[in-house]
């Protein structure tokens, strides 16, 4: 038996060498959950692209961004930056944003903290923290 959400426990899984369970853990007792939706599973843990799920297509984004107009510590190692998709794009799911633009534009999105979105007539605009030095205006 192993822990842990990775790509080797989904492919034994989806070869039928082995089963995923979950468990639901309380104060008294811990529930036991059979995963039997594999695609689901892998859709969850990011395995699998999901668009409806994180909003995101499976492409390189077109992203206009500036430092936030509310950031308190414009010289910080973070900084928050407001942004907007020119691709359409909008963020469900920080974790696969912070993924994609890492990949895309090398950007190091901090997870741990909160982000904000807005949307009005113009369309929709995202606040989020970015280590400063991951930041270039060319990429």
């Amino acid at each position: 038996m192993t822990q842990g959400a990775d790509t080797a426990a989904y492919q034994r899984a989806l070869a039928g060498e082995s089963r995923l369970f979950a468990v639901w853990p309380g104060n008294w007792r811990s529930d036991l959950f059979a995963i039997d939706d594999l695609d689901q599973y892998a859709r969850g843990i990011g395995l699998i692209h999901d668009q409806t799920r994180t909003g995101l297509a499976d492409h390189d984004h077109q992203i206009r961004w500036e430092i936030s107009p509310y950031e308190t510590k414009p010289n910080a190692s973070h900084v928050s930056i407001a942004l907007e998709f020119d691709c359409g794009c909008e963020i469900k799911d920080l974790r696969a944003f912070a993924e994609q633009v890492r990949q895309q534009k090398g950007w190091d999105v901090a997870t741990s903290s909160g982000w904000g979105s807005h949307r009005d007539s113009s369309g929709s605009s995202y606040n989020v923290r970015i280590r400063r030095k991951s930041l270039t205006q060319d990429q």
